[in-house]
């Protein structure tokens, strides 16, 4: 659907906008495809076609306002609209848990969030309907946005960098990357749940 956006990635700075837009989209439509167009974007630059600050930059802004916009969604709409964005089972279960995290570790799960899959969406809507403190929320988000930039920046760049005369090597490999590290995340969490009785990532309240 949106191959047409990874297409319009090159050297012309008109990328630096691309990459903005899509790292602000994803946290509302989650099929942009955010990190493949940073990624793109990082290997181009690592190939001497774009300046690396201006991907981690565009990305990290990009994130912050979609993350903001999603939050300010949440606090305002709520539940009426979770029904309509958290409508199949597997996303309404991720929104309960969001809900429960959020609620006892806040501004972790903000950061944390960002590296579980389909957890952006969720953590940033839920801190809205749950009217967690802005001033709580905007420097978590902040720090997650500029991780989250510079981590996948860096998979591209790093991956440009080795394979200067491939294009799609690199941006493969800095994908399959991602997509271990956040599967490992998410792996990790579901087996020390399956062996302790509770999830690692919320912190249980003392009795």
């Amino acid at each position: 659907m949106f191959e047409w956006l990874i297409n319009e990635v090159s050297t012309d700075p008109l990328t630096y906008l691309i990459v903005f837009a899509a790292a602000g989209a994803d946290v509302l439509f989650p099929l942009v495809p955010s990190e493949t167009i940073v990624v793109a974007a990082s290997v181009l630059s690592a190939q001497g076609g774009l300046f690396i600050g201006g991907i981690v930059v565009a990305a990290a802004l990009g994130a912050f306002a979609g993350d903001n916009l999603a939050f300010l969604i949440g606090r305002r709409a709520g539940g009426p609209l979770a029904n309509r964005l958290f409508r199949k089972p597997k996303s309404r279960r991720r929104l309960a848990w969001a809900e429960q995290a959020i609620a006892v570790r806040g501004p972790f799960l903000i950061v944390v969030g960002r590296f579980i899959p389909a957890g952006r969406s969720a953590t940033t809507f839920a801190a809205g309907t749950l009217k967690m403190s802005y001033r709580r929320f905007l420097p978590a988000d902040a720090a997650a946005a500029v991780a989250w930039a510079v981590y996948i920046s860096m998979l591209g760049y790093l991956g440009g960098a080795a394979f200067e005369d491939n294009f799609w090597l690199p941006v493969l490999i800095a994908l399959g990357v991602a997509f271990l590290v956040a599967a490992g995340v998410e792996a990790w969490r579901r087996i020390e749940k399956a062996r302790t009785g509770r999830d690692v990532l919320i912190e249980e309240p003392e009795a």
